[in-house]
């Protein structure tokens, strides 16, 4: 969340002071990939969804310690709809007229995989059968995306209006229908199943203007990726297993995810805007690794005391999400450090360092902001 809402803008502020082989690694890596590949910035999201599969071992087995399966799932439900219209509030609401009311993104993704993997979980308790769920969802979407053929036309405005206007209408099914070559095994922008399933199912308003990096299809990999998750969560609470061991498992899985998920690359590539199964693999791996470096580091060492800004911004990540649109800290920041303020750090100090300054001050507001509401326990929560 501290990428997302402040220290990506520290990176290109740094930047802006004088480009080195640093910086400009540091800038790359905070960028996402346009279409094929993998960097830093595009395992944030991923990552949301693997804590969410932990999370899911812990919260649900109290609850079905306690309440039994019927309460849970009743509250499974609950919320994930609640966070589903959360996501339906952060894209602007009911602020436009339908069909401009946008029901998928990165909120909606979350709330459907938490949906699915908790019921998942609630009847699929063995670790090996889980992986099995894992293995048909990624192998699965695979199949579908390179086997099932899709209208051999881009999915681009010029492209569309022409074949609308040539037929004479601007159905998405009517448009599709009226182009009569079929293509199988494409994975292009705007050329491949999961973008013209977009195209002809997902209703409202599309940010990609005909599809969403959210969309329908590519929900199926997501899921496996909250499963791992749900697996490491498994381990973790395990009493059968020490922490090196469980450090071990962690580090092998994500090894292995690693290499499997390039491997795979060589023929279904790593593109994160359709979640190709190559991707969710090394995404998967890369999350494992983190998670057993950062369990070694605060539960194994104990070497907790310099996380606590990281726990107050965890325990409000949802409420920091939500509110960055709406409070735009950087903004906020400028009216402290903005102005002749900033000037005078680029005339007597370094240029650009007034835009390094402000950068700074934006994260440490929400730094403060999420201080504020755990000091005085307030948590929002679905």
């Amino acid at each position: 969340m501290l990428w997302i809402v402040g220290a990506g803008a520290i990176v290109t502020a740094l930047e802006g002071m004088g480009a080195n082989p640093l910086t400009d690694l540091l800038a790359i890596q905070l960028q996402h990939v346009e279409w094929e590949g993998f960097r830093f910035y595009d395992l944030i999201f991923p990552l949301f969804l693997f804590i969410v599969g932990v999370s899911v071992v812990f919260s649900l087995d109290k609850a079905l310690a306690q309440g039994g399966r019927a309460r849970v799932l009743s509250r499974v439900f609950r919320r994930g709809l609640l966070l589903f219209a959360a996501g339906v509030f952060y894209y602007g609401g009911l602020s436009k007229a339908w069909p401009e009311v946008q029901l998928g993104g990165v909120l909606h993704r979350i709330a459907v995989c938490y949906v699915c993997a908790a019921l998942i979980y609630s009847f699929v308790r063995s670790p090996r059968w889980l992986g099995v769920v894992c293995a048909l969802l990624l192998t699965g979407f695979w199949a579908l995306v390179t086997y099932v053929a899709v209208p051999d036309f881009k999915l681009e405005r010029e492209v569309v209006e022409e074949i609308a206007e040539r037929i004479g209408s601007d159905s998405p099914f009517d448009i599709a229908a009226g182009v009569p070559g079929r293509v199988t095994g494409l994975y292009e922008e705007g050329r491949n199943l999961v973008n013209h399933f977009d195209f002809l199912y997902l209703p409202g308003r599309k940010a990609q203007l005909y599809y969403l990096n959210e969309g329908i299809l590519s929900t199926l990999p997501a899921i496996a990726l909250t499963l791992f998750g749900v697996l490491a969560g498994l381990l973790l609470k395990s009493d059968s297993e020490g922490a090196i061991r469980k450090i071990a498992w962690l580090v092998g899985a994500g090894v292995a995810l690693i290499l499997l998920g390039l491997l795979w690359s060589v023929s279904f590539p790593l593109i994160k805007r359709i979640w190709t199964s190559s991707f969710v693999l090394v995404a998967g791996g890369c999350s494992a690794l983190l998670l057993a470096l950062f369990y070694w580091m605060v539960d194994v060492r104990r070497w907790s005391g310099w996380c606590q800004p990281f726990i107050w911004v965890g325990c409000n990540a949802f409420t920091i999400y939500l509110v960055s649109p709406i409070v735009n800290f950087k903004m906020l920041a400028s009216r402290f450090t903005g102005g002749d303020v900033s000037r005078f750090f680029d005339r007597h100090f370094a240029a650009g360092l007034g835009d390094l300054v402000t950068a700074c001050t934006g994260l440490l507001l929400v730094i403060l902001f999420a201080r504020f509401l755990y000091r005085r326990q307030i948590f929002l929560r679905v």
